[in-house]
């Protein structure tokens, strides 16, 4: 029969109908937005990122309260080296930001390189470093653990939460630790904020290049680089389409020293479709710095850089029974299992799902595109 709206009967069909329109929508968002895991494909990584990470305007219902309401009054300071900005510092400019700010200020650096110790502090949060992808900044300061300690040593320190960073340098300038001098870390960058994001940055340096240090982190299309441990800390992070860079001359190099201390605790590295490569061979994936470090690489090529052991328990036999160190579906000849340690765990495919999407970050309350301010 013809349905009329005016009809009670077809009324509830139309209404019910309605309804499940309305919702259905609703779901797959929330779906999308979080859950969806990065693809097999290498070359779908990048339509993945921008179906599941939209522009806050769209999101202002799932996003932070506070980051809406930060990104809605953003602003836009210069820092030039050639005085045609507000700044000729970066310092000057992160001065410049009030405390306890509630409003996102893009920090726009101008080409050249900046030899300058930063810090931005944990009360001026929303901060974002930005540089030209055609004409990168380079971010420079020659800190050593013998001077300032290790975690302090770091060219940038970023404590607050919400710190963004895109197309920048960030270098320790220090020279290549050769064993014998006590204090020779030198750190790149700390990060030490809940909610931050790098895109397309390049972290150089030796010994403790990043790191990454507590809170939730995100990075995609970067480039680490370093010799051993350079990257460590406690943070939860999820690494995506990034090259992690071994300076190695056949002596031991080590890629990560995750810091969980238990089980209990909810931090840990994934590593999704990153590319290992570098210098030398006999570089661990991990070691067991800490008690019960976790750490995961899917989707990875890994070169002949790293040793057929894959993971280092650092003389501690008994952190064979508590760390976290996984695999799945890897590739290249340093992601061959024979020879890998007993305690490797080849995941499958239930295992691998919580280290695949951005749930594991809780990245649909904070996770954006990157910036793209005009100059």
């Amino acid at each position: 029969m013809t349905c009329m709206l005016s009809t009670p009967s077809c009324f509830g069909v139309h209404a019910a109908l309605t309804m499940t329109l309305l919702i259905l929508p609703i779901a797959i968002i929330a779906v999308a937005d979080d859950d969806t895991p990065v693809p097999a494909d290498h070359s779908q990584v990048n339509t993945w990122f921008n179906n599941n990470v939209n522009p806050y305007k769209e999101r202002q219902g799932t996003l932070d309260p506070a980051l809406v309401t930060a990104e809605v009054g953003q602003t836009v300071v210069k820092v030039m080296k050639d005085g045609s900005g507000e700044f000729k510092t970066i310092t000057d400019a992160v001065n410049s930001i009030p405390t306890n700010n509630t409003k996102r200020v893009i920090v726009y650096i101008g080409g050249g390189e900046y030899n300058e110790k930063i810090t931005i502090p944990r009360n001026k949060s929303f901060v974002t470093f930005y540089g030209s992808p055609t004409n990168m900044p380079t971010l420079t300061f020659g800190g050593t653990a013998q001077k300032y300690g290790t975690v302090d040593s770091a060219t940038v320190i970023a404590e607050s939460d919400y710190f963004v960073a895109a197309n920048l340098i960030i270098k320790n300038s220090s020279p290549k630790p050769d064993g014998k001098r006590v204090g020779e870390q030198a750190l790149a960058l700390r990060v030490s904020g809940n909610k931050s994001a790098l895109f397309n940055c390049r972290l150089i340096g030796f010994q403790d290049t990043l790191c990454d240090d507590k809170g939730n982190h995100f990075f995609k299309d970067c480039f680490i680089e370093g010799t051993v441990d350079f990257i460590f800390g406690s943070g939860k992070s999820l690494y995506l389409n990034t090259e992690l860079h071994v300076l190695g001359n056949n002596e031991m190099t080590v890629i990560t020293a995750q810091a969980r201390d238990s089980a209990s605790e909810d931090t840990g590295y994934s590593f999704l479709h990153c590319n290992i490569t570098g210098t030398g061979n006999g570089t661990y994936l991990g070691r067991a710095w800490r008690t019960s470090p976790r750490v995961v690489f899917a989707y990875t090529s890994m070169s002949e850089v790293i040793t057929p052991a894959g993971w280092n328990n650092k003389n501690r036999p008994e952190r064979d029974r508590t760390v976290f160190y996984g695999e799945y579906k890897c590739s290249g000849p340093g992601s061959s299992m024979v020879g890998r340690v007993k305690y490797t765990k080849q995941l499958n495919d239930e295992q691998i799902k919580p280290f695949l999407s951005l749930s594991y970050i809780q990245g649909s309350k904070w996770l954006l595109p990157p910036p793209n301010p005009k100059a």
